[in-house]
Order: structure tokens, then C-alpha cells, then sequence
């Protein structure tokens, strides 16, 4: 019977995925199958320090020899096409058939995109390595950049474009920014840190009539008045990559459904990584979230699946973003609105541009959200993963460090 373990992706779950196995030994029976004919390779930088440096490359998680010594074999720019469970086989473009006793999918996220503005040449997507190479060089060249999304990737962009002295304007069509990934307060409070910068950002608007000549987009109408276009970068959100798993027939539902150990409908097939709906016991919920840790922990629970001392997905989330010089960091995920008995109280920082937000709901620590203040992050993320709730007038007194508050 085949015993090899075929990983598809190539992003942050798939590089833990081959450490974790090269650790317990499993490394010669690896595959790691990569659309991309880059080594995986950290993502975050991608929308800031590799923007900036025409000579900056992608840094790699490993380089090539790691891979070799570890026996991973590698199929770069190879990518899978189809998954036969009952054969237990995937066959990639090459024509090259993987057989596998375990199938592991890291197909992560795709880029949302808007058809209309399709190849046009000042029109920029950031997803991977090569859209950051084909940004930065646009980028170079342009005096005024247009962000179309107030997400993170948007603004990690409009932070980087503006510190390099380029005009940016920031265009979101929902009232505020992050509305779906932070509290209102901090929304605020990226919004007046951005337009402090001279960003020029504007909420609640509507874009359209794509003004396109010879291959460019020259301008578009936002809220009915017409825009001027040197550079347009499209951030407005991702989909999880779920072609492949649709069409082997596993359960999916805006993401590949798994259970606590990451075993999708079909326990021979395990998924990890943005492209995942999980169970989360923090919120009791069922959720997919795009972030480099939830990659990594996704991954080292797999690997205890695949060794055989499988152990349940627990870990608290955690995120972090930045945006010019601003930079945040989030510990759990935000309580619903309008609960009964919810509460949050604010933690002041070492300085004026520092701050921790302190989310309660039902007398339960429920999310920390950290302005320029990693070391409340820290404290906080063990806050959580303890199950501990301080009492919210103390935790918020900045006198009482945090670490206090630990058995």
C-alpha cells in the first residue's frame, strides 16, 4: 500500500507541514505540490518591506537543500488538476500521477477580482510573490497610487505607497474600515492615524464606469464624480480555494470543512489554512480565518493527526497588521454586538499612540486588541489561552502590568 503524504499549497500551513513531518521522520515519504515555482515563502512582507527595495526577494520559510536533506520531494509549478479518493491519487499538469495514503490541502486563497478591470497594466492584485514583483514595479513608477478595499491588505499597502512619498487615496465602500475584523473604536482610530498621514481615505462610496484606453484604466467615477488613475491596486477581500476539493466531492461551505483535527468528509484527507471552516471552541462557532498563525497551528495539529497522537485545534487566534508606522495586533475574536452584559474598557500605552482595547462579554475576556503595544498583546494571548478574565477596572489600570494578572 502506497504510505506517501501528498501536500497541495504552497503557503505558510504547507511549509509547517513539511517541518512538522521532516521532525517526525515522514520526510521521504513527502510530496509537496506548489502552483507556484517559488519555495514557500513568508506573505506578510509582501505588502511592506518587499514593496519598498527593488533588490528585496521573497524570503523563503527553507531554502532548496533543507527540503532535500529533510527527503520532501518538491513539484514546483506543477499544479494538481484532480483528486481521485478512490484510487487515492492526484494528477498534476505535467501529466505526473501522485499516488498518497494521505492527501493534505493548503490551497489557501485566492485574490476577489473585478472582471472588468481584467490585464489591464495599471491595475495591481497582491496575493503572491509575483503580484508583489509586478506592484513594486508600478509603484516605482507611479506618483499617485488608488486603493480600491479598506481591508489589510489595502491599507498595509496605502501605508506603504504613502510612506514612499506617493499621493494615496483609500476608497471602501462600507462605512468604515476592517469593519468585518475589528471594533469600531479601532476602526476609528486607523482612519485618523491614515488621514493623519495624508492618506486620503474615504468610507461608505460607490465606484464604477471604468474609463479604459489602450490596455489602462485612465479613470472611474467614485460616488458620480470622475477619479484619475495612475495606479489602481484592488484589495477587496480573498475566496478560499476550494475548486479542487468541490470537484473530489468533499464537503465544503466558503471553505473546506474539517473537524478538530483538521480530517475533512473524508478522514484520508486533511485540510489546513486559510482555505479551512473549522470548529472554534472559543466562540463555538464555525469559522475560516485568513492569518499566518492559524496556518501554523492548522498544520502541527495535522501533523499530530498523521502521526497517530492526534490532538484537537484549541489554539486562541491571534492577528497582527502594519500599516505605515501604525501597528496593531488582535488576541481572540470580537464578542457579537449587543450582548447583554458586554463591556470594554481601554488600557492606556507607554505613549499617546499606544493603547490595548479589553473586550468583555458576559463578565468573560473575550478579545484584546493592541495599538503599538506587542507586550499587552503577549499577555494578553496567555490571558486567553489560560481562560483567565481579570477584573476589567484593574486590567485597565496601565500601572498593573498585565503578566499580574497569571497564576
Amino acid at each position: 500500500m502506497n504510505k506517501d503524504i501528498v501536500i497541495i499549497g504552497g503557503g505558510h500551513a504547507a511549509a509547517q507541514l513539511c517541518a512538522g513531518l521532516a521532525e517526525a521522520g515522514l520526510g521521504p515519504r513527502t510530496h509537496l505540490v506548489c502552483e507556484e515555482t517559488h519555495l514557500p515563502y513568508h506573505r506578510p512582507p509582501l505588502s511592506k518591506a518587499f514593496l519598498k527595495s527593488p533588490d528585496e526577494m521573497p524570503q523563503w520559510h527553507r531554502d532548496e537543500s533543507w527540503y532535500g536533506e529533510a527527503g520532501i520531494t518538491l513539484h514546483l509549478g506543477d499544479p494538481a488538476l484532480a483528486i481521485d479518493r478512490e484510487a487515492r491519487t492526484v494528477t498534476l499538469r505535467s501529466g505526473k500521477t501522485l499516488g498518497w495514503e494521505r492527501l493534505v490541502l493548503a490551497t489557501g486563497t485566492r485574490a476577489r477580482r473585478l472582471p472588468a478591470l481584467a490585464g489591464l497594466r495599471n491595475v495591481a492584485l497582491l496575493r503572491a510573490a509575483d503580484d508583489a514583483m509586478q506592484l513594486r514595479l508600478l509603484l516605482a513608477a507611479a506618483a499617485q497610487v488608488t486603493v480600491l478595499g479598506g481591508g489589510f491588505i489595502g491599507l498595509e499597502v496605502a501605508g506603504t505607497a504613502r510612506a514612499q512619498g506617493k499621493a494615496v487615496t483609500v476608497l471602501e465602500s462600507a462605512p468604515r474600515l476592517l469593519g468585518r475584523a475589528v471594533s469600531v473604536t479601532l476602526s476609528e482610530h486607523v482612519l485618523a492615524v491614515h488621514r493623519a498621514s495624508g492618506i486620503d481615505v474615504r468610507t461608505g462610496v460607490r465606484t464604477g464606469h471604468w474609463n479604459i484606453d489602450e490596455g489602462s484604466l485612465r479613470s472611474f467615477e467614485i460616488d458620480g464624480e470622475s477619479h484619475p488613475v495612475d495606479l489602481l491596486m484592488v484589495g477587496i477581500g480573498a475566496v478560499p480555494e476550494t475548486a479542487l476539493a468541490e470537484a473530489a466531492g468533499l464537503e465544503c461551505a466558503d471553505g473546506i470543512v474539517v473537524d478538530t483535527h483538521m480530517q475533512t468528509s473524508d478522514p484520508a484527507v486533511l485540510a489546513v489554512g486559510d482555505c479551512t471552516r473549522f470548529p472554534d471552541r472559543h466562540s463555538n462557532t464555525a469559522l475560516r480565518l485568513e492569518s499566518v498563525q492559524n496556518a501554523n497551528d492548522q498544520a502541527r495539529t495535522a501533523v499530530a493527526t498523521i502521526t497517530g497522537a492526534p490532538r484537537p485545534h484549541t489554539a486562541v487566534p491571534w492577528f497582527w497588521s502594519e500599516q505605515g508606522a501604525l501597528r496593531f495586533q488582535m488576541a481572540g475574536l470580537l464578542p457579537p454586538p449587543g450582548g447583554e452584559g458586554d463591556l470594554t474598557v481601554r488600557r492606556e500605552g507607554a505613549n499617546p499612540a499606544s493603547f490595548s482595547l479589553l473586550h468583555y462579554a458576559q463578565g468573560r475576556l473575550r478579545c484584546v486588541e493592541s495599538v503599538n503595544a506587542p507586550t499587552d498583546h503577549i499577555m494578553s494571548r496567555k490571558l486567553l489561552e489560560a481562560g483567565l478574565s481579570p477584573d476589567p477596572v484593574v486590567a485597565a489600570d496601565p500601572a498593573v502590568p498585565l503578566r499580574k494578572h497569571l497564576p
